[in-house]
């Protein structure tokens, strides 16, 4: 009895241990297919996913090209491209239109108001501005930046996207929180962006070490830069004054330089006038709003006037004369005796020593390949360059011919002093257009003038055994508003306008730079009512092409 109660009761125990084996069982493959399903279906998925940003390739649509970079660089949330929004007329609302507003007023409901503050907040957030061309998506002319911080991840999304925008022509740059480091990464992106970029504008971002030099390098291609507004002291005014000119090295691109709202003071303005000396491309320069003192002003008032060589420019003076007299002899040997062709004559005139790296890989190949008698040559040469800079043969900035004893000497072989190119002002229309296109008309005239005769090859005057140059009279455009300038630093630049005006007379015959045409120096420590202040605008006002223009457009009005 209890072994037939035991075997039913046993019959329902016994399919335990076999349902716990099945379950086992289905449980170890249950894990079997749990890892063997990421295997099989995940391996599709993650050669979908990864998108290399290299592998991109843009297509000239900045907004497309941005979004799609920065998704691949897994930029969750990253700036919108825009266009530019155009200042809109005063809006004047009609009586009803108020009317009807008045009544909307208190029924304004919630979601209005919701909207409201997105909008705001749509507005507050970071942009790229772009500026079109014929609303073109594919043609962006200008690039506008500004309160937001650029950081190296962006820069490296530019160095992809911008340089297939190829009518791009400047980039501005506006409280960015660049850094010295972003600065030299920027820098490095300029040169792959299209030929067409020549304005450039950084502001609003102090750099501890000042290096807004790099922008001017000697293989920059900026021609418009504006360094407003980044606490730019006198040791970042010495940079900026080296990269204008030195004795062996000039800047021939840049046109425009502003660097108004600044902390530069007469140690800077000194640095900056050095930089003058030697530059003969900068076309328009503004120092507005810093601490410039009168001597500072003296400084630039002296290099825009005839002012005295220093001991080691008048080294390099002669070197540059030795240098071109032993290019010319070994170009044609047979005819410097017997007196140089007229060709000759225009080709030599045509070469331009640029720096010292081209006078010393010419100096290095003259003196490998120069015969022994070709070395006496060269040493008279020297004797007859110095003999020249003693006997003050060098041309008069007052006369607008050369003496008829430097055309026979130069026949006879001797370094001859060419005179400045006049191509550089050639196309300048006076009182044509507006300031602006006056500007761009000069910076084609720059473009244009590629080959310049080095600055201190330009005709000299020689007084009481000084070598004196006639000054920088490319300049058009200098600001000095809101500076600390009083009247005797007024003096300075009242004999600088008297003498650019003589200047100006004596070379009316031929074309060439006429000095300045702008000279902003109102609102600093002078009363307006200062005699000498009161002459300066005088003597400049039949000088200003715009008030020239308006003048004109005044008398064709009243006798049309």
């Amino acid at each position: 009895m209890s072994s037939e109660q035991s075997a039913p009761g046993a019959s329902p125990r016994a399919p335990r241990p076999g349902t716990q084996k099945s379950s086992g069982a289905v449980t170890k493959k249950g894990e079997r297919a749990a890892k063997e399903k990421p295997a099989t279906v995940l391996p599709p998925v993650g050669e979908e996913e990864p998108k290399s940003p290299e592998e991109y390739q843009c297509s000239g649509v900045l907004e497309t090209d941005f979004a799609e970079l920065c998704t691949r660089w897994s930029y969750t949330d990253f700036p919108k491209v825009v266009n530019r929004p155009r200042p809109h007329p005063p809006f004047v609302p009609s009586a009803s239109m108020s009317e009807k507003a008045t009544l909307d007023d208190p029924r304004l409901s919630g979601s209005c108001s919701l909207n409201s503050l997105e909008s705001k907040y749509v507005f507050f957030r970071p942009t790229i501005q772009v500026e079109l061309e014929q609303e073109d998506s594919k043609s962006v002319k200008e690039i506008y930046i500004r309160g937001w911080k650029v950081e190296e991840r962006i820069l490296g999304i530019f160095s992809k996207c911008l340089p297939p925008l190829t009518q791009l022509q400047a980039i501005n740059l506006w409280k960015v929180g660049l850094t010295d480091k972003t600065l030299t990464t920027f820098v490095e992106l300029l040169p792959l962006c299209s030929s067409t970029l020549r304005k450039v504008s950084l502001e609003g971002n102090p750099l501890p070490e000042q290096s807004y030099h790099k922008l001017m390098a000697l293989d920059s291609t900026i021609a418009h830069l504006s360094l407003r507004n980044n606490n730019i002291d006198d040791r970042g005014a010495q940079l900026l004054g080296q990269a204008l000119s030195t004795l062996h090295s000039c800047n021939r691109t840049l046109v425009s330089l502003n660097l108004g709202f600044n902390h530069i003071g007469d140690e800077g303005a000194g640095y900056i006038a050095d930089g003058l000396r030697l530059n003969r491309s900068l076309l328009w320069l503004s120092l507005a709003h810093n601490r410039i003192q009168d001597k500072g002003a003296l400084k630039l008032a002296e290099v825009l006037r005839a002012f005295e060589l220093t001991h080691t420019e008048v080294v390099e003076r002669r070197r540059l004369l030795l240098e071109k007299g032993t290019q010319e002899r070994s170009r044609s040997p047979s005819s410097s005796r017997h007196g140089d062709s007229k060709t000759d004559r225009e080709k030599s005139q045509m070469v331009g020593i640029s720096n010292s790296t081209l006078v010393d890989k010419t100096d290095k190949t003259q003196t490998m390949k120069t015969p022994k008698g070709l070395g006496k040559k060269k040493e008279k040469s020297w004797e007859l360059a110095k003999k020249e800079e003693k006997s003050g043969s060098g041309q008069s900035p007052t006369q607008g011919t050369p003496k008829k004893e430097d055309a026979t000497k130069a026949g006879k072989g001797k370094v001859t002093i060419p005179e400045q190119k006049p191509s550089r002002a050639k196309g300048i229309k006076i009182g044509s257009r507006e300031k602006r296109s006056i500007l761009l008309e000069s910076e084609q005239l720059v473009v244009e003038a590629t080959e310049v005769v080095n600055p201190l090859l330009e005709p000299v005057e020689h007084r009481d055994g000084k070598v004196f140059m006639p000054g920088n009279k490319v300049l058009l455009h200098l600001n000095l508003i809101r500076n600390r300038i009083t009247e005797v630093g007024l003096e300075g630049f009242l004999a600088t306008v008297q003498y650019q005006m003589q200047f100006s007379k004596a070379k009316s015959a031929s074309k060439g730079p006429v000095g300045l045409l702008w000279l902003s120096l109102a609102k600093n420590c002078f009363a307006p009512q200062c005699p000498a202040y009161a002459i300066i605008q005088e003597l400049m006002l039949p000088r200003d092409p715009i008030k020239a223009k308006l003048r004109e457009d005044e008398a064709m009005a009243f006798f049309p």
